[in-house]
């Protein structure tokens, strides 16, 4: 998202309906759908005891000239080789970002180069990336000590447990894609949900919590739609996606005032409220806006593209099979709408998936018929056709399992 330009960006914004307005023309830029991207986060452990807690000064010297200002402060935060930048989250987590390609094997091979260097970074001080989508170890715990994160934990901590652990234990995959041209986005926004049930149970791996059973396929998924609710559940997908956009944005509360040492927001602020003068003296400018909108998590969130949120991390290569099934269902329209048939049965079970994963029945018949689609497009990402073989083979394996364990029962 791009606030004006020079001077215009601290400018105060006159109402709710000027920042609406505002994020309803920004946050889903059109085009041609050309462009990918992956983000890539991970748990950090200790080597020799994944369930010790992190120790920040380790990680500050693993990542060394690539840490982020976050954790290191006044660090130049150089680009890994193939040009990904490493951020920190609040617990300590690692992720990985690198430049949108229009070229899909390109992105996978630069990825996958990155990571294998962030991996070495870390083993060199005997610490390890995780391999699931939550902790399975220990207990949240926030290692950053800048104000943004003070000021989420607290506002979160007032509405349950779920706050502090999507902060600091959890970790997903995000796949980036183009909103599209203007008559495309609203089907491109709606595949991306109806499909997130069927692709939340396929790669749930994060059941395990602090050493426990959740009784969750994905505790992450639970942690991340309890954080904030309603406003990192799905949205409502009726009506125009910028304007149900905007609306939820203004809606939802201030989490962090950048006021001051302390960031802590008034409790039930929202920024619709705040651009309409409800802090006396104090008007909302266009950096906040943006600043406020990076503090959402929604399960897709537009940024001028639209970040796919709700996958749990892989482990090594795993990352590799969900962003080809992806790309491959959402790179043409009429496809897309073979795409919203299949994921049809499935479609708003956001919830079941979490819980039962590939047991729920439903959920199941939608992943069946998303993976077979999905594989059958395969050859539309351009990588080799050993990965290809490959990807077919590791996503055939995980429904082909689960149909296994349901006939045994």
């Amino acid at each position: 998202m791009t606030s004006p330009g020079g001077s215009a960006a601290t400018t105060p914004i006159g109402s709710r309906a000027e920042a609406e307005g505002f994020v309803a023309m920004v946050c889903f830029k059109h085009g041609p759908p050309r462009l990918h991207g992956v983000e890539l986060e991970w748990t950090v452990h200790h080597a020799e005891d994944p369930h010790r807690p992190l120790d920040a000064g380790r990680l500050r010297k693993a990542l060394g000239v690539h840490a982020p200002p976050t954790l290191v402060r006044g660090s130049p935060q150089l680009p890994l080789g193939r040009g990904s930048l490493v951020t920190v989250e609040p617990g300590g987590q690692v992720e990985i970002s690198g430049p949108a390609l229009d070229s899909i094997p390109q992105l996978i091979d630069d990825t996958a180069a990155d990571a294998a260097e962030l991996t070495a970074l870390l083993n060199d001080v005997d610490l390890v990336p995780g391999a699931h989508g939550m902790d399975a170890f220990r207990p949240p715990r926030r290692i950053l000590t800048v104000p943004r994160y003070a000021a989420m934990e607290a506002a979160f901590q007032r509405l349950g447990p779920h706050g502090p652990r999507m902060m600091c234990s959890t970790a997903g995959l995000q796949v980036c894609l183009d909103a599209g041209e203007a008559d495309q986005t609203a089907q491109r926004w709606r595949a991306l949900h109806d499909l997130g049930p069927a692709l939340v149970a396929l790669f749930a791996n994060s059941r395990r919590r602090a050493g426990a059973d959740t009784g969750w396929a994905s505790a992450r998924t639970e942690a991340t739609f309890g954080t904030c609710a309603p406003f990192t559940e799905p949205p409502p997908l009726d009506g125009d996606p910028a304007e149900a956009w905007a609306r939820m944005a203004m809606e939802a509360p201030v989490l962090c005032l950048r006021r001051g040492d302390r960031w802590d927001a008034p409790d039930g602020l929202t920024f619709g409220a705040w651009a309409d003068g409800q802090l006396p003296g104090d008007r909302p400018t266009y950096d906040d806006l943006e600043y406020h909108l990076s503090t959402l998590f929604p399960p897709v969130r537009p940024r001028g593209y639209l970040e796919v949120r709700y996958l749990d991390t892989q482990s090594g290569d795993g990352w590799i099979a969900p962003t080809l099934l992806l790309t491959a269902l959402m790179s043409d329209p009429a496809l897309i709408d073979r795409a919203l048939a299949a994921a049809e049965p499935a479609a708003g079970r956001w919830f079941p998936a979490a819980r039962e994963g590939l047991e729920d029945k439903l959920v199941l018949q939608a992943a069946r018929d998303v993976v077979e689609l999905g594989t059958a497009v395969l050859d539309r990402t351009g990588v080799a056709p050993e990965l290809i073989a490959a990807t077919e083979t590791r996503l055939q394996r995980i429904v082909d399992d689960t149909q296994g364990r349901r006939a045994a029962s």
